[in-house]
């Protein structure tokens, strides 16, 4: 099935997204830093029959409205409540990955009764962060794999024989060519990159560094994914998921920290297994 884009207009912000509207089920897919909605293409087709599926670009990314400031979690919390408004959804299942793990943890923690269920991908700073951690951005910025990306890139050739070096398009198939050109852009001064802001960048890091993931456990349903290559492998990292989260499935599965691009099958079926538990 593919996919229609449609948008959500806000007094502050544009919303974009793709909805698979075959289903019933409400089901929104919370892509990461730097990524877009089309990274969920092949998760939104294997459950398109069962699901009524939503994943929008966050603010700040792909086709949805770039501010120049305003990237707190609440900010983008509200950007989601009023799209599951406009759907109709009181509630719904959330698929999140990266940094909107964090978001989904907090929105858990915050309004509850609007989440059926949460599946954190890989998910990362969940712990609010020292203050002096802020000075090692601009390194993070520069080796963090989800920000090269970024550019600038003198051509779009360049671009792309970088992108591919990276490993959520280490193989280069279809859908991984269709989220890095989604991504992309032709600046005004000629250069290409990202249509991922600095300001969004800057923004969210901010919120992670600001805002504590947990403050008390969370009762709602939840499913954490774990890439054997993916950025939690150590047990102090996943420790506070297993002592918050009062409800938790833990799964590993194959790929890297973009299964869904990577090793889509074993993702797919590990999402649909944990999802129809919850029905």
């Amino acid at each position: 099935m593919i996919p229609v884009r449609n948008k959500l207009s806000k007094a502050d912000v544009e919303i974009s997204y793709l909805e698979w509207n075959q289903g019933q089920e409400p089901l929104l897919l919370l892509h990461g830093m730097a990524d877009n909605s089309l990274v969920w293409s092949s998760l939104g087709d294997y459950l398109a029959a069962d699901y009524h599926i939503v994943a929008p670009d966050m603010r700040g990314h792909g086709e949805s409205t770039k501010p120049e400031q305003d990237y707190s979690f609440e900010s983008a919390i509200a950007d989601l409540e009023a799209l599951m408004d406009k759907l109709g959804w009181s509630d719904a299942h959330i698929v999140s990955h990266s940094w909107t793990g964090k978001l989904a943890a907090i929105w858990a923690r915050q309004n509850p009764a609007r989440l059926k269920s949460i599946t954190l991908i890989d998910p990362i700073f969940i712990w609010k962060m020292p203050s002096l951690l802020k000075l090692t951005f601009p390194l993070l910025y520069r080796v963090l794999p989800f920000l090269k990306s970024m550019g600038p890139f003198t051509s779009y050739e360049e671009a792309e024989q970088k992108i591919k070096q990276l490993g959520q398009f280490q193989d280069w198939n279809s859908v991984q060519q269709q989220v890095f050109q989604a991504g992309i852009e032709q600046k005004p001064d000629g250069t290409w990159g990202s249509k991922f802001t600095i300001a969004a960048r800057d923004g969210i890091f901010d919120a992670v560094l600001e805002v504590p993931g947990f403050i008390t456990p969370v009762d709602t349903p939840a499913l954490f994914i774990q890439p054997e290559k993916g950025v939690n492998r150590q047990d102090w990292q996943i420790q506070p998921y297993k002592t918050n989260l009062k409800n938790l499935t833990f799964k590993k599965v194959p790929g890297n920290h973009w299964p869904f691009l990577t090793k889509p099958e074993e993702f797919n079926q590990t999402i649909a297994k944990f999802l129809a538990a919850q029905k």
